[in-house]
C-alpha cells in the first residue's frame, strides 16, 4: 500500500480528535456515535468506503452486514437488525471469521464474480479490515475501502486497529448502559407499584378514640419497605394498636409486611389479647411464610379508652416510649422472640394504666438507627433511645400531631437530610 503523499501536521490531526472526543463525549445514542467518529475519522484519512459486519449470535459461515456505505439507508443495528442483510461465506466472510486485523491490496483480483458480498466491495482497490473483540472474540470487523487514488500511511494502521477497538467497547458500553438504564427505569416502576400496593394496606384513616389522640408518621428508606402499623376496631370502644418491622428492606420485606396484613386481618374478632394475636401470627409466618432468617419484630397493645388502660405484649420490637410529666417510661416489661423464627412460642402481656397528659410513641427502628455523616474518627453516629427520649420531654404538652413532626424533624437534622437508610414508623397518642 502506498504511503500519503502528504499527511496533515500533528497539531491540525490533535485538533480533528480533540473536536471528535468532545462531541463524543455528549452522545448517549450509539448509531449516532458511530456517525460522529466516523466524520471525525474520515477528516484525518482518505474518504473512501467501509463496511461493518457482525457475527454476534450467527452461526457459521453467516455474518451480518450492520452498516455499508453503500447502504441507501443506514440502520439501526441495535434496533432494526431482522432489516440488516444477512450473508454467508465469500471475502467478507473470510474477513468476519478471521478473527485478526487484513490488509488485502490487490482487492479486485481477490473479488469473484458470484462473491456475495461483491455489491459492498466492488470499484475499491484496497480494504484494511479491524476487529473489535469482545472477551477475546472478534464478533464484529469494520473494513477502510480505498478507491483507486486513495493513499494510506501503512503506519497508520497499527494505531486505527487501536482506535478501532477502544471505540468498539466504548459503543458497545453505550449500548449495556442504555440497556441498563431501561432495564432500571423499569425495575423503579415495579418497585413504585409495589410501593403503592404497600401503602394501601396501611390504614386509610387514624382512629377517633375518645379522650385521645393520634397522630402517625410512615416513610420507607426505599419506594417499598417492611414497616406496617394498623388499627384494630374492638369490641366496646376499645382498640388494638399494632406495629411491625420485618427484616431487611426492599420489596422482599414489603411482600413480607403484606402477608403479616393478610394474615393479621384473616380472623376479625382475633385481636385481643394482645397476647394471643402475636402467638397466631408467629405460628402462621413459622409455618408457611418466613425463610433463611427473616423475621418480623412487633408490639400489639389494646387500649381500653373507657378504662384508660393500655394491654400490651411485645415480639422484639422496640419497647415503646410513656412520656409521663418529667419521665419517660419504657414499656418492656413484657418481650419475646420476633415473629417468624421458631414456632411453639408464648408471649406475656402486662397492662399499664394511663393518665391525663401522658403521651405515648411506638416506633421502628429506623428511628433511634439513624444514622448521622461521618465523624472525624470515620464513624457514624446513631440517634438513639436517649436523644429519643430527651426529645419526647422536650415536647412537653404538644399534641400527638406536634409531637410526631418534632421527632421527624429533629431526626432528619440529625441525618442532615440525607435520604433514610431504614424505614420510619411513628404512632403518638395522646391521653387528654
Amino acid at each position: 500500500m502506498p504511503p500519503m503523499s502528504t499527511r496533515r501536521s500533528w497539531q491540525d490531526e490533535l485538533a480533528i480528535i480533540d473536536r471528535t472526543m468532545k462531541a463524543i463525549s455528549g452522545v448517549t445514542d450509539p448509531e449516532e456515535l458511530v456517525d460522529v467518529y466516523w466524520d471525525g475519522i474520515g477528516d484525518l484519512m482518505p474518504r473512501g468506503g467501509y463496511v461493518s459486519l457482525s457475527r454476534r449470535g450467527e452461526v457459521a459461515p453467516s455474518y451480518l452486514v450492520t452498516r455499508s456505505s453503500r447502504f441507501p439507508e443506514q440502520l439501526n443495528p441495535w434496533t432494526q437488525r431482522d432489516r440488516l442483510p444477512r450473508l454467508a461465506g465469500g471475502l467478507l466472510g473470510e474477513l468476519a471469521y478471521a478473527g485478526r486485523p487484513v490488509v488485502i491490496d490487490d482487492l479486485p483480483a481477490r473479488l469473484a464474480a458470484d462473491d456475495p458480498g461483491r455489491f459492498y466491495l466492488e470499484g475499491f482497490d484496497r480494504l484494511v479490515a479491524l476487529p473489535q473483540y469482545d472477551n477475546g472474540d472478534a464478533l464484529n470487523v469494520t473494513a477502510m475501502l480505498l478507491a483507486p487514488g486513495d493513499d494510506l500511511d501503512p503506519a497508520m494502521i497499527p494505531m486505527l486497529h487501536w482506535q478501532s477497538g477502544l471505540f468498539g467497547r466504548g459503543t458497545q458500553n453505550l449500548v449495556l448502559r442504555n440497556r441498563l438504564t431501561s432495564a432500571l427505569a423499569a425495575l423503579d416502576a415495579e418497585l413504585q407499584a409495589v410501593g403503592e400496593i404497600q401503602r394501601s394496606l396501611l390504614p386509610a384513616a387514624l382512629p377517633s378514640v375518645p379522650g385521645f389522640e393520634v397522630a402517625a408518621f410512615y416513610q420507607t428508606s426505599a419506594r417499598a419497605g417492611g414497616d406496617y402499623y394498623d388499627f384494630f376496631p374492638l369490641p366496646d370502644g376499645g382498640w388494638g394498636l399494632f406495629i411491625a418491622d420485618v427484616s431487611g428492606h426492599g420489596t422482599p420485606a414489603a411482600v413480607l409486611m403484606a402477608i403479616t396484613h393478610a394474615v393479621a386481618h384473616a380472623r376479625p374478632g382475633t385481636h385481643a389479647p394482645p397476647a394471643a394475636l402475636l402467638e397466631y401470627l408467629n405460628d402462621r409466618l413459622v409455618r408457611s411464610y418466613t425463610r433463611g432468617g427473616t423475621f418480623v419484630t412487633a408490639f400489639y397493645a389494646v387500649l381500653d379508652p373507657a378504662a384508660r388502660t393500655l394491654t400490651y405484649a411485645r415480639a422484639g420490637h422496640n419497647p415503646p416510649r410513656l412520656v409521663r410529666g418529667d419521665r419517660v417510661l419504657s414499656l418492656d416489661e413484657t418481650g419475646a422472640l420476633p415473629l417468624g423464627i421458631v414456632g411453639d412460642v408464648t408471649y406475656d402481656q402486662t397492662t399499664v394504666a394511663l393518665e391525663r397528659g401522658d403521651l405515648l410513641l411506638l416506633y421502628t427502628d429506623g428511628i433511634t438507627e439513624a444514622m448521622a455523616p461521618l465523624n472525624g474518627a470515620g464513624r457514624r453516629e446513631l440517634f438513639g433511645t436517649e436523644r429519643l427520649d430527651a426529645l419526647l420531654l422536650a415536647c412537653g404538652a404538644r399534641d400527638a400531631e406536634g409531637c410526631v413532626a418534632r421527632v421527624r424533624a429533629e431526626v432528619a437534622t440529625f441525618g442532615e437530610n440525607a435520604p433514610p437508610t431504614d424505614d420510619q414508623t411513628l404512632i403518638a397518642i395522646r391521653c387528654l
